[in-house]
């Protein structure tokens, strides 16, 4: 888990000044709109809402067009699209499992983006359910470190149904079952513990080791998947070691 934990992190930190922030704004502002629309535009009363805003607020998304998407999903501002979820599942290199998570107005768009992005990154497509049962839908929270310890973290969290605290070297991961994800965040906040994200997620029952020919590769089909305006998401079930992440950072 924590290969991939430590890619998320330190492309979080790298998104706000990324080169493709416009994509990434568009990817938070669709999250936003189809929570809205899903759960109603009262964040107090929708969780789901509630971190979709916060996750864009940290990736210094504007205010206005965070209301704007909230009107547009709960149907108070015309101009909404009307996305569907769609999961996609297939193999990287290396035999790395690998989910794709799409939020799409266009189908058959969102299926040849994918395809074209695996098969040209050494990857493969698999047929549904063949990949997804290697993963368990998790909650996951990404708390920055700065001065806490890892105790401070666990204190707060363990009542709340947090399964493990992981350390991820710039910031901590609270895992949770994904029901008890709203209640690990809660638990957080009421401790004063900032966080970066929260959000359901897949975690991977088992891992890849990779090589740092092997982590490159992987790396190349993530972005290459995320480059695609259709994907909101991408897990794979790789594992790096500290070393190799930091050459592959480079």
């Amino acid at each position: 888990m924590s290969g991939h934990s430590k890619w998320a992190t330190t492309k979080h930190k790298k998104a706000v000044i990324d080169a493709k922030r416009g994509k990434l704004f568009a990817k938070l502002i669709k999250n936003i709109e189809v929570a809205a629309r899903t759960g109603g535009g009262d964040p107090d009363g929708n969780p789901t809402l509630y971190d979709a805003i916060q996750k864009a607020k940290r990736s210094s998304v504007p205010n206005t067009n965070i209301d704007r998407a909230v009107k547009r999903g709960a149907g108070l501002e015309a101009g909404g699209a009307d996305y569907q979820a769609i999961t996609y599942e297939g193999y990287g290199p290396n035999g790395v499992a690998v989910l794709i998570e799409c939020l799409t107005d266009n189908r058959n768009r969102a299926a040849s983006d994918v395809r074209v992005a695996m098969t040209r990154n050494g990857g493969s497509m698999a047929d549904p359910g063949s990949v997804s049962y290697l993963f368990h839908r998790k909650g996951v929270v990404l708390v920055p470190k700065n001065d806490l310890a890892e105790d401070d973290v666990l204190g707060a969290v363990l009542d709340a149904g947090a399964e493990e605290v992981n350390d991820l070297g710039d910031s901590f991961e609270v895992v949770s079952e994904a029901g008890d994800l709203v209640a690990v965040r809660s638990a957080l906040q009421d401790a004063g513990i900032d966080y970066d994200s929260a959000e359901a997620s897949f975690v991977p029952a088992m891992q890849v080791e990779l090589d740092e020919d092997g982590a490159r590769k992987i790396f190349r089909l993530i972005d290459a998947l995320e480059d695609s305006d259709d994907v909101q998401n991408v897990f794979a079930n790789f594992d790096v070691t500290d070393e190799i992440m930091a050459k592959v950072e480079v």
